[in-house]
């Protein structure tokens, strides 16, 4: 390759970074043909921005007869991607549960896994990537639905 080349393909990402931000887009896949056996693949991505909720007061009715008692919510509840046990999806694409349409489910809410075990499947570019479990544990969350896409870092099932 040479350099002149090389400094066109520095260029070319760049400016596909550019259209990924000015776009506000989270990933950009490109192939770039020079001939017949010379091209230039290029994925350029970044983590999607993350929503934060702002806590919304309301005022309180003018009659009150009791202060009503505020319920705790978990912090898990919030934000899914953040719970300690989050097992997030490592690239974009669409979850499958189970192996073949007539097989059972990876996995289940309740169930034990070992670390290893296939929890779910995610295609990415018609490659069926098997996604394991980290750590071994009891499943008690499922936040993906068959045939669901999914995106980096998505939250894809809780593993207590």
């Amino acid at each position: 390759m040479t350099k002149k080349s090389h400094e066109a393909d520095v260029e070319f990402i760049q400016a596909l970074a550019e259209l990924l931000r000015a776009n506000d887009l989270t990933e950009l896949q490109v192939k770039r043909a020079y001939g017949e056996d010379d091209s230039l693949n290029v994925r350029v991505s970044r983590a999607a921005p993350q929503m934060v909720a702002a806590p919304v007061q309301i005022a309180a009715p003018a009659v009150s007869a009791a202060p009503a008692p505020s319920v705790p919510v978990p912090a898990a509840a919030a934000d899914p991607a953040s719970h300690p046990g989050a097992v997030t999806s490592p690239m974009v694409g669409t979850v499958y549960m189970q192996a073949e349409p007539s097989s059972p489910a990876f996995v289940t809410v309740g169930a034990q896994v070992a670390e290893g075990d296939t929890l779910l499947i995610v295609e990415a570019m018609k490659t069926m990537n098997h996604i394991p479990a980290p750590r071994a544990g009891k499943i008690t969350r499922i936040m993906v639905e068959d045939g669901s896409t999914v995106e980096f870092g998505a939250p894809l099932v809780i593993i207590e």
